[in-house]
């Protein structure tokens, strides 16, 4: 995401995190960049130079932060559209959420908790379905997390608008009630919402509403996250426990078959993006780039095992099902086992 130190928004950046990832060859990197300079949603970025660069920039967002002014998003959408790329956005209208720290709803109020309101989410993705509409381009909902939401996204559908989104491993699987215990590992934006959230949720992820699931990966310090709850950095570490959750929430309850994951994990990404050669079928001919899923073996989470310099997972001593074997680039075992063997 653009959301790193310095922001990814301009082409210096994003083809360095290219060249970067292609320097590494453990899988290929895709940068998104800013939608605006500095994230600050004052000024659009050079949205052209980073496209034209050697990472090829196709998604933008100033995820993390919305782009709330609606002249500005829809002057957006139009250069979107001019470049033949797509905007994400982080569907929040800021005005909305001052202090807010939890899921408006009897658990925030009980545990005195200021409150996330539902509409601070959909009255942005309502509003940026029409905007999307009239520019003629496609918008893309980061990180879907209510009910409401989904009721949108099919009514824009039944349009005609060109809106795709994503829902994230945790707003499938956790609801507010793990803020009883105020840990601030399970801080997140948006917020963790209503377990009838998670239900809707799961359902327009089968239904083909929501199109696909990202993992809204977010490390943090252990001192970002290791104080008290409002002052907490929001985010949780979401890579490698992206798939078993989808098994958990998705396979598990015949929501899903492993060919549905392979869609919202692998396909709908790529055709969203418009990335050719990742999402493709197993074939002859085809890149060879695969993950290889033992669907019979469980593991138990440990934070400070996992892939990362940070440990804040939601997930600590949770059995998991479904175990990725190995990753494979081009036809090279790039990891296996969970060690990389290049």
């Amino acid at each position: 995401m653009a959301n790193t130190d310095p922001v990814a928004d301009n082409s210096t950046v994003t083809d360095n995190v290219w060249r970067t990832g292609r320097d590494i060859g453990l899988v290929d990197v895709y940068p998104i960049g800013a939608v605006t300079v500095g994230l600050e949603g004052k000024q659009l970025a050079e949205m052209g130079m980073m496209n034209a660069g050697v990472a090829g920039v196709r998604m933008f967002s100033d995820d993390g932060k919305c782009v709330a002014d609606p002249l500005l998003m829809r002057r957006a959408l139009e250069y979107a559209k001019s470049l033949d790329v797509l905007i994400a956005q982080h569907a929040e209208e800021p005005r909305l959420t001052v202090g807010a720290i939890a899921h408006e709803g009897p658990t925030a109020s009980r545990l005195g908790l200021t409150g996330w309101p539902r509409a601070a989410e959909e009255s942005i993705v309502i509003r940026d379905a029409l905007l999307a509409r009239d520019a003629g381009t496609r918008v893309h909902i980061c990180h879907a997390s209510t009910e409401g939401t989904v009721e949108l996204l099919r009514w824009a559908r039944d349009q005609g608008i060109a809106i795709s989104a994503e829902v994230t491993p945790h707003h499938l699987l956790l609801d507010d009630s793990r803020l009883n215990t105020y840990d601030a590992v399970n801080k997140v934006n948006p917020p963790l919402r209503e377990h009838r959230d998670n239900l809707a949720l799961r359902q327009a992820l089968a239904d083909g509403v929501i199109d696909c699931v990202a993992t809204d990966h977010a490390p943090h310090a252990a001192q970002e996250k290791a104080c008290e709850f409002a002052q907490a950095r929001p985010g949780m570490l979401g890579l490698q426990t992206a798939l078993p959750i989808v098994v958990e929430t998705m396979v598990t309850p015949g929501l899903l078959d492993w060919r549905g994951v392979a869609r919202v994990m692998s396909e709908r990404p790529a055709q969203i993006v418009g990335l050719t050669d990742q999402g493709r079928p197993i074939a002859v001919g085809e890149p060879g780039n695969l993950t290889l899923v033992d669907p019979d073996t469980s593991w138990v989470v440990q934070g400070d095992r996992l892939a990362s310099l940070s440990s804040n997972t939601p997930y600590e001593s949770m059995t998991m099902p479904a175990t990725v074997t190995a990753t494979v680039l081009r036809g090279v075992v790039t990891a296996r086992d969970g060690e990389v063997t290049r």
